[in-house]
């Protein structure tokens, strides 16, 4: 039986994630968490090998919560289900020491597949992403202007782009609406915007995100 610990702060990805890992035979579910935190919080009591989590959450994140879960249980297997489909979020959670990514619209073959894949210490990303990172690495010259952001960063500008204002960012991740505001302008700065209207415009051209919740 496999132990597995579930990350996503939507109650319904969980349910269904964990209904077809159950139905499928060989999995047994011995944590779920709704932030990066509680997951850090988790672990030390349910000892799974394997967690699928998301990128987007409140409070830390995925890409930080990765790095701080193998600081904790380094043999630990961490996969990234995400909506996120750029190769910047797969290139991240990789480097944090992750050893899957998937879409959230991964079928449950492809989600058991890919944890006996991380279990016999092989890396997997869903085919259509490890092509994008393929041809990344063949195209050096079109390197995304969001590569040079911080995992903060990072989130903080995924928040906004989902129509979060600073006092909403704020809350969701324990921080200040200042600092919020500190990050959003470094990020701005970074990327070369000057607005949340460009950098819709920037993280569409980009493929970080889908539709943006504002006239843009």
């Amino acid at each position: 039986m496999i132990n597995v610990m579930l990350v996503d702060d939507h109650d319904l990805v969980r349910t269904g994630v964990k209904r077809l890992l159950e139905d499928n035979g060989g999995f047994r579910i011995v944590a779920e968490a709704t932030s990066g935190e509680q997951a850090l919080e988790l672990i030390r009591e349910t000892h799974p090998q394997v967690v699928l989590m998301d990128i987007n959450m409140p409070g830390i994140g995925g890409l930080e919560a990765t790095s701080k879960l193998l600081r904790q249980k380094a043999d630990l297997k961490i996969i990234i289900i995400s909506m996120h489909t750029d190769e910047l979020f797969p290139q991240r959670v990789l480097k944090a020491g992750a050893m899957g990514y998937l879409t959230k619209g991964s079928h449950i073959d492809e989600i058991v597949h890919a944890i006996h894949e991380v279990l016999a210490n092989r890396h997997y990303i869903t085919p259509e992403i490890a092509q994008q990172l393929a041809l990344a690495q063949v195209e050096k010259s079109g390197l995304s202007p969001f590569d040079g952001l911080s995992a903060r960063e990072l989130q903080v500008m995924l928040m906004m782009m989902e129509g979060k204002k600073i006092n909403d960012i704020s809350e969701a991740l324990c921080l200040s609406p200042k600092t919020v505001s500190t990050y959003r302008h470094r990020l701005y700065e970074k990327v070369g915007v000057k607005s949340d209207v460009e950098l819709a415009r920037l993280a569409l051209f980009h493929g970080l995100i889908e539709n943006v919740p504002f006239k843009t």
